[in-house]
């Protein structure tokens, strides 16, 4: 007989409630970090049909394209106003050579992908197509490069490739393959997970490695490289102390990973298929990354105290069962609203970590993971986590206010505490403050009374995201099951905002 995890107590007293209040005071004017739009950073790697079906169908596809990207998935995009994208993975990236990925299409040769199920991957989309992708969708490249299987040579005739403007080989090259300007790079990462199918190195190697590669990547006439080094996974705060001690003055930024998996009915169980119990131990588990931010950033803080180098959290979300019938190693899960909850959950949080966390990159934009699209042939639909990020693009380069939140909490398995609020406040540039709020709980509502200190509210506009039940997804057939509608259940009353929050719903208010 399985345990019941979630507190009795807490549970009895969700049944015998229908609403529950919580209180949250902004401070509007102690406002000083900005929130970086490279925290909505997105993340695409060779991997499953995120690449090729997802962003790339070709010039000649019956799939109405734009120069081989399809044209609703870069419509969607646009829309999302996505800051960043990171390619070529990943695992991919420590086994992709960049010369296979130039020159005439027809001409390029062929790889098998060990990584990600063993596809054969024709190199038809490579560096040209990429960085002209981020073109299309002006947001700036992050390219990830080969440290595990390349060369410091190959390494830094890339840059020159991208980047150099002069009469170099590597430029020339590329004018004979068609672009005649460079391409503008900043965010270079050198390697990804070299610590796992990155090398399998250890930290005192690789931080050596890093040293020596990332010294040949040059800056190229007015191109600026932000260079990264590979960083932890999760909770290995030793490969972070030994990165920042033997490395810190020769890095930009460094990276982190962490997923949101479960594991503890022997697999990551399904994206679609769960309870309650499961439910909420996964809300237990995505907040879990502040503790683990917050360990990282002290062991920065020793050695880097006046935080020129910055926290990359180049890979999170969550991380479920491949769908019945898809094809093994391509990472294809559907998407709910309790995936729109870790994201909503997470972004949330961090908010608060932007003097050091300046990037982060969900995994990952299409047909992968915790993706914003999915796609299957010519059919297009958006994810719930695809109207989070949408929703909350607000916060992007708006300055973050401090609050102070009192809630219920209820106690989960492995007696991690979940506040049933989350939330979060920003001030754009244009004076405007944006609130984010999620209730948590699956079943009370949440009269909120919300105070911005003393600062006159005249007008509140919302949008709402919920369902009828957790496990509620989008698909071809119904693709708009979840999705944004407007939300009037926020009042001015005496100064203050009174809100009442349904169950499990997301809501971002506009205030003027």
């Amino acid at each position: 007989m399985r345990t019941l995890f979630i507190s009795v107590l807490a549970l009895i007293t969700v049944s015998l409630n229908a609403q529950k209040s919580a209180q949250i005071r902004v401070y509007p004017e102690q406002g000083t970090q900005e929130i970086s739009r490279h925290i909505y950073g997105q993340f695409a790697e060779h991997l499953g049909s995120c690449i090729y079906g997802g962003l790339w169908v070709g010039p000649d596809s019956d799939i109405p394209n734009t120069d081989g990207y399809r044209n609703d998935v870069l419509q969607a995009l646009k829309d999302l106003q996505i800051p960043n994208l990171r390619w070529p993975g990943g695992c991919f990236a420590d086994e992709y050579h960049w010369m296979d990925g130039i020159g005439p299409r027809e001409n390029r040769p062929k790889m098998v992908n060990n990584n990600w199920g063993g596809t054969i991957e024709d190199n038809s989309f490579g560096t040209h197509e990429f960085l002209n992708l981020c073109e299309l969708l002006g947001c700036e490249p992050y390219v990830s490069a080969n440290v595990g299987s390349g060369t410091v040579e190959e390494m830094a005739k890339w840059v020159e490739y991208m980047t150099s403007e002069g009469d170099s080989p590597m430029a020339r090259l590329r004018r004979e393959n068609g672009r005649d300007k460079a391409w503008k790079v900043k965010f270079f990462g050198v390697g990804n997970e070299s610590w796992g199918c990155g090398g399998s190195m250890r930290p005192e190697f690789y931080a050596d490695m890093y040293r020596r590669y990332a010294t040949y990547c040059r800056n190229y006439d007015d191109n600026r490289l932000f260079k990264i080094a590979s960083g932890a996974s999760d909770y290995d705060y030793n490969w972070t102390e030994v990165l920042m001690k033997n490395a810190a003055g020769n890095m930009d930024g460094l990276s982190l990973h962490y997923y949101t998996v479960t594991g503890w009915r022997g697999s990551k169980g399904s994206a679609t298929q769960f309870d309650k119990d499961d439910y909420y131990w996964t809300m237990g588990k995505c907040l879990e990354i502040e503790e683990v931010l917050q360990k990282h950033i002290q062991i920065m803080d020793k050695y880097d105290p006046k935080k020129r180098v910055a926290l990359m959290l180049d890979e999170w979300g969550t991380w479920w069962d491949e769908e019945p019938g898809t094809i093994p190693g391509h990472l294809y899960q559907q998407n709910t609203m309790r995936d729109a909850f870790v994201a909503a959950l997470t972004l949330n949080l961090f908010h608060k970590y932007t003097d050091r966390l300046m990037m982060t990159n969900i995994a990952q934009i299409v047909n992968v993971l915790q993706s914003m699209i999915l796609t299957d042939g010519d059919k297009m639909v958006l994810t719930p986590t695809y109207h989070i990020f949408e929703m909350y693009k607000v916060h992007q380069d708006a300055t973050h206010l401090p609050l102070d939140l009192m809630c219920e909490k209820v106690t989960v398995r492995d007696n991690r505490e979940v506040p049933m609020v989350s939330a979060s406040a920003s001030k754009d540039k244009n004076r405007k403050i944006h609130i984010t709020l999620a209730n948590v709980d699956l079943d009370n509502n949440q009269n909120i009374t919300l105070d911005l200190n003393n600062q006159k509210i005249n007008k509140v506009n919302g949008r709402i995201l919920t369902s009828k039940t957790i496990n509620d997804h989008n698909t071809f057939e119904k693709p708009e099951v979840v999705k944004p509608a407007a939300f009037t259940g926020a009042k001015v009353d005496k100064g203050q905002l009174k809100i009442n929050l349904p169950a499990q719903s997301i809501v971002v208010l506009e205030l003027n």
